[in-house]
């Protein structure tokens, strides 16, 4: 995606205003300007945008509404509007809003359009890079968010395993790092569960495998979820629950545009990304509820539920990470809806052992208005796993705590890396917001990516 960011000696000044503040800018405002904002009823709300006129007709600042300084909610996207509003041209701020940098992020993030299908032309505005803001890193970011957003959004017919294996390669080799793809009688043998999740589909499962990096560096290994559509296989879902199963790659999606930051800012890590991409789907062979597959790392699991199949692909992914001990693993899922029963569609839990860890991921979500809130990996609860015929269910018993024990179903399979992070993203934005439009979003990778960059820059 081009950049948004230009300079220019002639961009358009935007103001800040709220309404504490707004009485004040008036009286800064030329009589003119200042009627025309008095008979347009401008207020400062939130969100409320004039366009002010020059004497010769043309735009000579833009005003735009944010909430007060002292507000119990301020939305540090909301700037993300101003692409839908302002016409076409180049804008700098004249003011500093409550967050420069973020707000920087949130105009660039705001001029994403889904265009693959239907003409969605892109907002023709352009930003002045604010003082003191890295319009790379931000331009970084959010290329990678605009990839997570296209390949979630992109439906199933044009985006199953295969293609988001090309998608895959198609990274790998715009940063020189190597890929692989392990597909039929291997994928068989050597990761049974990818195999049974994937088997009923005319479109046949793989694992996507790529490598980047010095060798000599930290290993840090990301694996994605790639279920490029979920059906709940023989325990099928309602059509109002398969409606929006094409973003069930969303892991996948966050887990690329996580590598790209990293490969793109070079960080001193050995990255690999392993996804595992399936579409779960109903056939006479599809796998069944009770079933018993014994995964690769030689645990045996009953399928409670087929509908619970992505624990299933991220367990022999995560298996063969595990088998290198990273320094650090990283499991990124749509997974599961006790999640969004807890804590809604824009707040994924995250769950690790690690308490600096969980320290710097709380801390990294806050700075990048990526929001990530911790759960607990809650020993007791990991008896709810047992089988009576299998070591362990990948669907227990009631309705209780789903989240976590799909965490716990997952740590069974993760015991030589030194540091685990799984998080049980949605990927989706239901309703438009400032910066976030409707359909795919890129959730965690931000947040994940600062942290990397402190660590390994």
């Amino acid at each position: 995606m081009p950049s948004v960011f230009e300079t220019s000696p002639t961009a358009i000044p935007i103001t800040f205003v709220t309404k504490s503040s707004w009485d004040q800018v008036a009286e800064t405002l030329p009589p003119a300007q200042r009627q025309f904002a008095t008979a347009s009823a401008f207020t400062a709300k939130p969100s409320g945008y004039l366009a002010l006129p020059a004497p010769d007709g043309a735009i000579a600042q833009v005003l735009f509404g944010l909430e007060d300084e002292g507000a119990i909610s301020r939305d540090l996207f909301r700037p993300g509007a101003l692409p839908g509003l302002l016409p076409p041209g180049t804008y700098r701020f004249a003011n500093a809003p409550h967050d420069v940098r973020l707000a920087a992020l949130a105009f660039a993030l705001g001029s994403y359009r889904f265009a693959r299908y239907r003409k969605a032309d892109r907002p023709d505005v352009r930003l002045v890079p604010p003082d003191g803001v890295d319009a790379i890193e931000i331009s970084r970011m959010a290329d990678a968010a605009m990839l997570a957003r296209d390949l979630i959004n992109t439906p199933s017919n044009d985006m199953g395993p295969e293609e988001l294996a090309a998608a895959a390669q198609e990274l790998a080799g715009e940063f020189g790092a190597s890929f692989a793809c392990i597909i039929g009688e291997d994928l068989r043998t050597d990761f049974p569960l990818i195999h049974a999740v994937g088997m009923a589909s005319d479109r046949a499962p793989r694992l996507i495998d790529i490598g980047w990096g010095d060798p000599a560096h930290p290993k840090v290994t990301l694996v994605g979820k790639g279920v490029c559509f979920d059906t709940g296989g023989l325990d099928l879902k309602p059509s109002s629950g398969m409606l929006i199963m094409k973003k069930d790659m969303g892991g996948a999606a966050n887990v690329l545009a996580l590598a790209r930051m990293v490969m793109d800012a070079k960080l001193k890590v050995r990255l690999r990304v392993l996804i595992p991409a399936v579409e779960n789907a109903v056939a006479g062979n599809a796998f069944r509820p009770l079933d018993i597959f014994t995964s690769r790392k030689g645990i045996t699991v009953e399928i409670g539920n087929t509908d619970a199949e992505g624990r299933l692909v991220l367990a022999d992914a995560l298996a063969l990470a595990d088998e290198e001990k990273p320094d650090l693993l990283i499991d990124l899922g749509t997974l599961t809806g006790a999640a969004r029963v807890a804590l809604g569609p824009d707040l994924p839990p995250f769950y690790t052992n690690d308490e600096t860890l969980a320290a710097d991921v709380a801390r990294c979500a806050v700075k990048e208005n990526d929001p990530l809130w911790r759960m607990p990996l809650w020993p007791p609860y990991d008896a709810w796993l047992d089988s009576k015929t299998a070591t362990i269910t990948n669907a227990p018993s009631g309705g209780f705590a789903g989240s976590i024990t799909c965490a716990l179903f997952l740590q069974r399979f993760v015991e030589q890396a030194k540091s685990w992070l799984h998080v049980d993203i949605y990927g989706w934005t239901p309703s438009a917001k400032p910066a976030r439009p409707e359909g795919g979003e890129c959730q965690a990778a931000r947040a994940i990516y600062t942290l990397l960059s402190e660590r390994y820059a």
